[in-house]
């Protein structure tokens, strides 16, 4: 685990109490193993659609069978292309929930819930660019570090490893411990 500098710069110690108590939540809460298990199994999903299709691409070389192996090739053919996109999505799906279970569980173990909720709001104004951010790490960040969030599309909420920042801040402010 690791800190910013920026974040001990511009975090109360609350705020960075907060945010520490959620990053062990994840080590708590086995959110490694949840997430190894999530890409295997999504792995399993393309590689069986994958089989699939070269079933029935190189399954059906009878002129008797040819009949209804274009309506199995194009099942096939359809299972290669949405199974990624269904797994993807899932896998997205598990991350977004973990985080708001390691923000639960983080106000549980500092008993401070507006720690967190603080740093959150403070992260998500700051307006200072990321500079080592980019797709392939944006889930190691506690939040989106891709600025520019404002009008941002049901369907690309879908690709978000994150949930909205306002939402995270709106549960922790509800919370009572």
């Amino acid at each position: 685990m690791a800190i910013t500098t920026g974040a001990i710069q511009k975090l109360e110690n609350e705020e960075l109490e907060g945010v520490l108590a959620h990053e062990l939540s994840h080590i708590g809460n086995r959110d490694i193993l949840i997430s190894t298990v999530v890409v295997v199994l999504a792995g399993l999903i393309s590689i069986l659609s994958d089989i699939i299709l070269r079933a029935t691409f190189f399954g059906h070389r009878d002129r008797d069978d040819r009949q209804g192996g274009g309506v199995l090739l194009l099942i096939g053919l359809v299972a290669v292309i949405l199974a990624p996109i269904a797994s993807t999505l899932i896998q997205l799906a598990v991350s977004r929930k973990r985080e708001f279970l390691a923000d639960a569980s983080g106000a549980l173990l500092t008993r401070f819930p507006d720690g967190l909720a603080n740093a959150l709001q403070k992260i998500g104004q700051d307006e200072t660019p990321m500079r080592y951010a980019h797709s392939g790490t944006a889930h190691l960040f506690i939040s989106n570090p891709f600025r520019g969030k404002d009008g941002v599309s049901w369907f690309s909420k879908l690709f978000m490893t994150h949930p909205p920042i306002e939402e995270r801040i709106k549960i922790l402010r509800d919370m009572r411990v």
